[in-house]
């Protein structure tokens, strides 16, 4: 009891830290959870202790299970427990890594139905490095358009009009590494293979 006890008395300082770690505001966490801000506030300074119904949705928000989010003792299994999200196009994203901050790793499945690029790639703060595990993956990174063969990487700064799928009518797998701050896998642009539009173009 007095463990449990002690786990709770510390734990809004943890999610202060969580939440600071991934430099979310209070107002980016509530949109986040559907918490308040003044509920989010007073969780963080340890006014008031959370019920389950606010931890489940934060444990979603930092990609935790409730054990590592309340920091609960370990029992003794090594085992990494993860849950897929499953996104409308049938994307599959599974985190890999469970530590606020930093480079966040994950293991990508996209499926034929994401072999369409949108009419407007995407720009956000970040530096992003994936590897093909299978299948074929096309990348579109500003003005270049290439496939990335099983074996074969790609490091790119997020900044610049990008987005990756898989070669049509295919299924591709995948691994990503991706910084928010920019942080670099130091991994160099594998010779990846420049589509002329008719191989990768299909899509």
């Amino acid at each position: 009891m007095t463990d449990a006890r002690h786990t709770l008395d510390a734990l809004g300082a943890r999610l202060n830290r969580l939440r600071t770690g991934r430099d979310l505001t209070l107002a980016e966490l509530s949109e986040l959870t559907d918490i308040s801000i003044s509920t989010l506030s007073r969780l963080e300074s340890g006014v008031r202790r959370p019920s389950l119904e606010q931890l489940l949705p934060l444990a979603r928000a930092y990609g935790m299970t409730l054990d590592e989010l309340v920091d609960a003792p370990e029992t003794g299994d090594p085992r990494i427990h993860v849950k897929p999200h499953v996104h409308r196009d049938g994307t599959k994203t599974i985190p890999l890594t469970r530590r606020p901050g930093g480079i966040q790793a994950f293991k990508m499945v996209l499926p034929p139905a994401r072999c369409t690029p949108p009419k407007s790639l995407m720009v956000h703060e970040g530096y992003e490095w994936v590897y093909v595990l299978s299948g074929r993956l096309r990348l579109l990174l500003g003005e270049r358009d290439m496939v990335l063969e099983p074996g074969e990487a790609a490091e790119f700064d997020t900044r610049t009009p990008h987005w990756f799928g898989p070669v049509a009518g295919g299924t591709v797998e995948l691994l990503s590494l991706f910084g928010k701050q920019g942080e670099r896998a130091h991994t160099k642009l594998a010779p990846g293979r420049e589509s002329p539009g008719q191989e990768a173009g299909n899509a």
